[in-house]
C-alpha cells in the first residue's frame, strides 16, 4: 500500500464526502435535454472549488513547511502550477458562460498540514476528471466539447502526477477513466461548500442522502456494514464504479460482501436496481451519495483486469 492515498480516501470519508443533502447550495435537476450552458456552469462549479483548495493551501504552507513535510521543493512548484490551471479554467468558463457564470462560494478544505493537503488533493482531482468524463456526452457544441475535452485532458494528467509522483501509487487504477453523472461528482464535491451567492444558476444535479460504510478503506473480496442517512437499505444493491463497468453486490441485513477484482480508486453508492451489462445506475436509480474507494496499488503494481 503506497503511502498517502488511503489517507486522501480516509480524509473524504471523514469530511462526509459521500453526502449531498446538507450542501447548501440548492441544486435543481432538469429533466429534458441540458443546454451547453448549464453543463459548463456545473464544471465552473467544480472549478471554483478546486481554484480555491488550492490557493489556499498554497497561502497557509510555505515552501518550509512542505520542506518540514517531507516534500522535495518542485512538489509545491507543481501544485503552484496546478494553481495556475485551476485559474485559467476558471477564468475561460467564466467568459465562455458570460453573465450567468456561476460565482465561487465558501468553502471548508479540512487540510491541516502539507500531507494531509496532498493527500486530499487526489480525491479533490479525482472527483473532476471523473464528472468532465461523465458530462462528456451532456454537450452538443463542438467548440464545448473540445473545450471540455482540453480541460479533462489537463485534469487527468495531474490526477496521475499526484497519484504517482506525490502519493506514490500507479497513475492510473486501469485503461479505462470512471465517468461519474453530474449527480454522483456533486454528492462527492458537495460537502466542501458551506454556502454559495443566492443568484448561482441551479446546477443539473440530484441531492441524495449520505452514506457510510465500515470499514471506510475495506478490501475486495471482504463484508462491510453500509447505512444510508434516514433510509433502509433491505432490497438495495451496493454499485461499483470502475473504468467503464458498474459491479454491484447485494445489501442484506445492512451488509453487502464486496466484488472481488477491484482494485484503484472506485466510487460507490446504493441503488434500487441492480446494475447489468449496459444498464448504468441513474438519478432515478441511485439511493444514496458516492464514496471513493481506494482498493491501494503500489507504483510497481501490476494492474491485471480492464474494467
Amino acid at each position: 500500500m503506497f503511502k498517502y492515498t488511503s489517507a486522501a480516501v480516509a480524509l473524504a470519508l471523514v469530511c462526509g464526502i459521500a453526502s449531498v443533502g446538507g450542501a447548501p447550495h440548492h441544486a435543481t435537476r432538469d429533466q429534458g435535454q441540458i443546454p451547453d450552458v448549464t453543463v459548463l456552469q456545473f464544471a465552473l462549479t467544480l472549478e471554483h472549488l478546486e481554484s480555491a483548495f488550492y490557493n489556499g493551501a498554497l497561502e497557509k504552507f510555505d515552501a518550509n513547511a512542505f520542506a518540514s513535510a517531507g516534500f522535495p521543493p518542485w512538489v509545491r512548484e507543481r501544485y503552484e502550477q496546478i494553481a495556475g490551471h485551476e485559474a485559467s479554467h476558471v477564468a475561460f468558463l467564466t467568459k465562455a458562460i458570460g453573465e450567468n457564470a456561476t460565482k465561487p462560494c465558501t468553502y471548508n478544505f479540512p487540510y491541516t498540514d502539507p500531507k494531509s493537503f496532498a493527500a486530499l488533493s487526489l480525491s479533490i482531482e479525482g472527483v473532476g476528471t471523473a464528472a468532465y468524463t461523465g458530462a462528456a456526452h451532456l454537450l452538443s457544441n463542438p467548440d464545448d466539447i473540445n473545450a471540455a475535452g482540453s480541460i479533462l485532458a489537463t485534469e487527468a494528467r495531474q490526477t496521475s502526477w499526484i497519484h504517482s509522483a506525490v502519493n506514490k501509487g500507479t497513475p492510473w487504477s486501469g485503461p479505462y477513466q470512471t465517468p461519474l453523472t453530474p449527480s454522483g461528482a456533486y454528492s462527492l464535491a458537495s460537502p466542501f461548500i458551506t454556502s454559495c451567492p443566492e443568484n448561482n444558476p441551479s446546477l443539473p444535479v440530484k441531492s441524495f442522502p449520505g452514506l457510510t460504510i465500515s470499514p471506510s478503506m475495506p478490501k475486495a473480496g471482504s463484508t462491510i456494514e453500509v447505512a444510508v442517512d434516514k433510509s433502509d437499505t433491505a432490497g438495495m444493491f451496493m454499485a461499483y464504479y470502475s473504468g467503464l463497468s458498474v459491479l454491484s453486490s447485494e445489501i442484506q441485513n445492512g451488509e453487502t460482501v464486496i466484488p472481488e477484482g477491484l482494485q484503484g480508486v472506485v466510487f460507490a453508492g446504493v441503488v434500487s436496481e441492480k446494475p447489468t451489462e449496459g444498464k448504468r445506475p441513474t438519478d432515478e436509480t441511485m439511493r444514496s451519495g458516492l464514496v471513493a474507494i481506494d482498493f491501494g496499488l503500489p507504483a510497481d503494481a501490476k494492474v491485471e483486469s480492464p474494467m
